[in-house]
């Protein structure tokens, strides 16, 4: 099977937006889900409801991959997995390194999606000596001081951080110098990396601040409709609960 360090997929070169590309996972899991229930057809309307789009959006996607459906049919299930997964470099193996063996990159090691979406965790990297030779889901973890053998070792182009954030741009300085050319970065800072190395960040702080202003925007917007819910009282006329003029009168 090819390696990720000898080839590159062709999105790019293809004129395929990076929209597009960025919903394409999207489409290949509601696929994936369908090809696994036998289903061999799908609408365009489906599949977009499924994927969280809106069909026309699905429609141009596709038309980028000179995928256009059958009319009153549909599309392929099995074709458009296939389509999908060659477009992305997944019909292929993907060695992987994660650096940063805490917390999260323990649980990111344990995650049995890799495989099963073409990425092999080839190895897990960390600079506490004490965790040297220790295994984590079945892999013996190694020293930074022996990353760049590492990556070399194993032809990996693909590496994770999951270190703190004071030595996250350290360790993607080492990977790229080592001929890493695209990083998953989980430590929470932004890095600085040259021209032709994409990086993909991942901040659960940021996306739970996000979250918190949207529920903070809802609260508003149900206080303000229990507040226009409420009956305003009768504007006071300056007369008594009969009618008539108060009997005594202001000075």
């Amino acid at each position: 099977m090819a390696t990720g360090r000898t080839h590159r997929p062709a999105t790019r070169s293809r004129g395929i937006p990076e929209a597009t590309v960025a919903r394409l996972p999207l489409y290949l899991r509601a696929l994936t889900a369908l090809s696994e229930r036998s289903v061999p057809t799908v609408s365009s309307e489906e599949l977009a409801a499924a994927a969280g789009v809106n069909s026309a959006k699905l429609r141009k996607d596709f038309s980028y991959l000179g995928s256009y459906g059958t009319r009153g049919v549909g599309y392929d299930v099995e074709y458009l997995v296939y389509q999908i997964s060659r477009e992305l470099g997944l019909t292929q193996d993907w060695p992987v390194v994660i650096v940063g063996i805490g917390n999260l990159g323990a649980a990111l090691a344990n995650y049995g999606g890799f495989a099963s979406r073409g990425f092999r965790v080839a190895a897990l990297i960390d600079a506490d000596p004490a965790m040297a030779g220790k295994p984590v889901a079945g892999i013996p973890v190694q020293h930074t001081d022996d990353l760049e053998k590492i990556i070399d070792d194993n032809g990996v182009s693909i590496g994770v951080i999951a270190t703190p954030a004071g030595a996250a741009q350290q360790v993607c300085d080492r990977l790229v110098a080592a001929g890493v050319t695209s990083i998953l970065n989980f430590a929470p800072t932004v890095l600085s990396v040259p021209d032709g190395v994409d990086v993909r960040k991942v901040d659960l702080s940021i996306e739970l601040q996000i979250l918190a202003f949207h529920e903070q925007r809802k609260a508003g917007e149900e206080a303000a409709g229990e507040a226009a819910a409420v009956p305003l009282a009768p504007k006071e006329s300056g007369k008594g609960p009969d009618g008539d003029v108060p009997a005594v009168m202001p000075a």
